[in-house]
């Protein structure tokens, strides 16, 4: 059953059917053990960036490996081609001439989203909210048995509203809840379920520069925006720990990770190996909003490898567990490859 749906997004449809025959009273009562339901949606993934979509030069093997094992989708589309109302629709199933939210624009109301002003004072953090009791999927999949689980970028609301995931239909949440906030991998805070959960992340705001006077060829220069805590590996941290204390259980795990959105921050190991790989190249400078960054084509396909390594993990996890022949995979972007912050899709 491990099938891979891979687009620009995914309108529900599919799992809307199915949902109906796992509901109390609905069709065959003599069914099969309820499957685990992941899916995964990346942040600005092109899908001419992965492999089993023809890329040569960054490598995806466990995405790849899904897609030759499953189903790839190569005529879906994208609800919005912007993340939050993206996200709306995929949550509640309306299009965006009905959704809640349909852009991306904070609320001006709320005050500056100046990045050191939204950490100290949580009720600036956030984007527009959806009501309450909306009728998601997490709530609907509660009903029908599932834990629900959310890990990474939820942007469809406000600390301390009704448009968190905790009241929007999952059980367990850990991420960042502003959008805004996840410009940067390695933020001062994240969230767990509805408590700030603070990083050992020194403060360094989105759309900082190199310090004047630094030499852009020197690697040294950009020391300042690789900090501690890399939220990527918190948030999956959090992404196993999930699994595993549902695994006896069926679970829903929507897995929003923030990559590869950028600002383009890596773990080294990964971009030393495409420095190595792609040879020098020109620094970006931060010209075009975001961090800037020494080698921005070796960071930015770092950051998909990374995405993709985790992959591999998770299954090898649901295989471990004695649960992956159950669970359902599902992957995709919330929309199409960006064009700023030093990418070059």
């Amino acid at each position: 059953m491990n099938n891979l749906l891979m687009s620009s997004a995914w309108r529900l449809s599919l799992i809307g059917m199915s949902i109906g025959a796992l509901l109390p009273g609905c069709g065959n009562e003599k069914t099969e053990t309820k499957p685990n339901i992941i899916y995964i949606m990346a942040d600005d993934l092109g899908y001419g960036e992965l492999g089993c979509y023809g890329q040569k030069k960054i490598e995806t093997p466990n995405i790849d490996a899904l897609a030759a094992n499953g189903l790839r989708f190569t005529q879906f589309y994208s609800g919005s081609p912007v993340c939050a109302p993206t996200r709306c629709m995929l949550l509640t199933g309306l299009h965006s001439g009905h959704a809640y939210i349909r852009s991306n624009d904070g609320l001006p109301e709320r005050g500056p989203r100046d990045y050191l002003k939204v950490f100290k004072d949580p009720s600036l953090e956030g984007q527009r909210s959806m009501p309450a009791n909306t009728v998601t999927t997490g709530r609907l999949l509660q009903g029908a048995g599932y834990k629900t689980g959310i890990v990474g970028k939820w942007g469809l609301g406000v600390p301390f509203s009704e448009s968190t995931p905790n009241k929007q239909g999952f059980d367990y949440f850990y991420g960042y809840i502003c959008q805004g906030q996840a410009h940067t991998h390695y933020p001062l805070h994240l969230y767990e379920n509805e408590n700030r959960v603070f990083l050992n992340n020194d403060t360094v705001a989105p759309h900082t520069k190199l310090d004047e006077g630094a030499d852009p060829y020197l690697e040294e220069s950009y020391a300042k925006f690789t900090l501690a805590d890399y939220a990527g590996d918190r948030m999956f941290d959090a992404l196993t720990n999930f699994v595993n204390d549902n695994s006896g259980n069926p679970f829903f795990l929507y897995w929003a990770t923030p990559v590869p959105h950028v600002a383009i921050q890596a773990p080294k190991r990964w971009v030393d190996y495409y420095v190595k790989k792609f040879g020098d190249e020109e620094p970006y400078l931060g010209d075009n909003g975001y961090f800037p960054h020494r080698y921005p084509h070796a960071g930015f396909a770092a950051m998909i490898s990374y995405f993709d390594e985790q992959v591999g993990l998770l299954v090898k996890q649901l295989k471990d567990l004695g649960i992956y022949e159950n669970t359902i995979i599902m992957l995709t972007s919330d929309n199409g490859p960006t064009y700023n912050g030093g990418t070059d899709s």
